[in-house]
């Protein structure tokens, strides 16, 4: 199971650089920065996924974003190499204030998705339950990934030789 969870972190982590360069930045930096088909690409998601937070962005998720860039970014590489050497015992810490820290904001979005009324803004939001629940769906991972390492790193024996005072 250890190695097979190894995998999932060391995908997510991976997976986590392109995205947040190509897709996630551009929420908070000047849009000419990014090539037509980058911008292509955000704008194609956002129309046909409805997710308006992307295309334009509320303070509170620019704010999110900004801490994927200072923070997040920098970490992916770190928890990238670490996953892809077979361990990243090392990283407890910072792997528990990380997954913390992005199961929270996930947790906000997944609730503005689900709840706010997208009708007055300038981009169409989901509006029936299938469509929230469509693009809740694609957040999903980044709430369920994170809890999986919160969950390991404070359980599993591999990272935490404290795991059985918390059975």
């Amino acid at each position: 199971m250890a190695r097979f969870l190894n995998g999932v972190f060391l995908a997510y982590f991976a997976s986590h650089i392109p995205i947040t360069i190509l897709i996630d930045s551009q929420s908070v930096l000047p849009k000419e920065w990014y090539p037509n088909v980058l911008r292509n690409t955000l704008e194609w998601y956002c129309r046909e996924f409805k997710d308006p937070m992307m295309m334009d962005p509320p303070s509170w998720f620019q704010a999110f974003c900004v801490c994927e860039l200072l923070f997040q970014f920098p970490f992916f590489f770190v928890a990238t190499k670490s996953f892809f050497k077979g361990s990243a015992k090392h990283l407890r810490i910072p792997l528990l204030i990380y997954s913390s820290h992005v199961a929270t904001t996930v947790i906000a979005i997944l609730c503005h998705i689900l709840f706010h009324d997208f009708s007055s803004g300038d981009y169409p939001g989901p509006s029936t339950l299938n469509e929230r629940l469509f693009l809740a769906a694609i957040y999903s991972p980044y709430l369920i990934v994170p809890v999986m390492i919160l969950l390991t790193m404070l359980y599993s024996q591999e990272y935490n030789s404290d795991s059985k005072k918390f059975m």
